[in-house]
């Protein structure tokens, strides 16, 4: 069996030592879950999709996250297209609208109205049914690794949004990063997004009655925009020397 190193930071290992955890057994079972996540929504992708079974096929998308494929591929569809294009989930993204990742967008300062996703065709996956463009299908698996990488037991449509930002062929992507919203900015409001929402929890009275992280309030949005304001102010820097007059 090969072998394969795992690096952990250094207060983790001193913790992993101390209590004694298998880590072998542990990293095992966790590569076999990613894989099976990935291995998944490969087969979903490329192959004919069903809107109306989506739910079925991606057992791990949220219920919101279903709604917004749901709604790119019936706006393909309605087009007479044979693709569901990365404008098409982002347009679906946007049309949700209660969704994490639209709040993301509020906190970011790129307001949602003022996304259009050009209808641009993309490269076909291959098949003859309805099918989710390359650029799409990389998207989707890209938020199904966001999902991973976060240690996340769903994919939501927050992964989605920094999916879209990360993808480099795409238009929705394209789209996205002239807005400033690129694949590590996304990364990096989701997690200050999700640590405002694990607050909240904590400090709720009722943790059972906490609301869920698409109904986040104005203090998680605060969260991420304060997260994002040293990024913004040194890329505002970075221009005024670049651009003195």
């Amino acid at each position: 069996m090969p072998k394969i190193n795992v690096y952990l930071p250094d207060e983790l290992a001193d913790a992993v030592r101390e209590t004694g955890l298998p880590v072998s057994p542990i990293c095992q079972r966790a590569l076999e879950q990613a894989v099976r996540r990935i291995t998944t929504i490969r087969q979903a992708v490329l192959s004919d999709l069903d809107p109306d079974r989506l739910s079925e096929r991606l057992p791990s998308f949220t219920g919101r996250l279903v709604i917004v494929l749901t709604l790119a591929a019936r706006r393909a569809q309605e087009a007479g297209a044979g693709t569901v294009t990365t404008a098409d989930l982002l347009h679906g993204l946007l049309a949700e609208n209660h969704n994490l990742g639209v709040q993301i967008l509020t906190a970011m300062d790129v307001a949602p109205d003022s996304l259009t996703p050009p209808s641009t065709p993309e490269p076909d996956s291959g098949g003859s049914g309805l099918r989710f463009s390359a650029p799409a299908a990389v998207a989707l698996e890209l938020a199904v690794g966001e999902a991973i990488g976060f240690g996340h037991n769903y994919v939501g449509c927050e992964h989605l949004l920094v999916g879209l930002a990360g993808e480099p062929d795409g238009s929705a992507g394209e789209l996205l990063r002239s807005r400033a919203v690129d694949g590590k900015s996304a990364r990096r409001a989701v997690a200050a997004a999700v640590a405002g929402y694990a607050h909240l929890r904590s400090t709720a009275p009722d943790q059972q009655h906490a609301p869920a992280p698409q109904a986040t309030p104005a203090a998680l949005l605060t969260a991420v925009r304060a997260e994002l304001t040293p990024l913004i102010e040194r890329i505002e820097a970075l221009e005024i020397r670049l651009n003195p007059a």
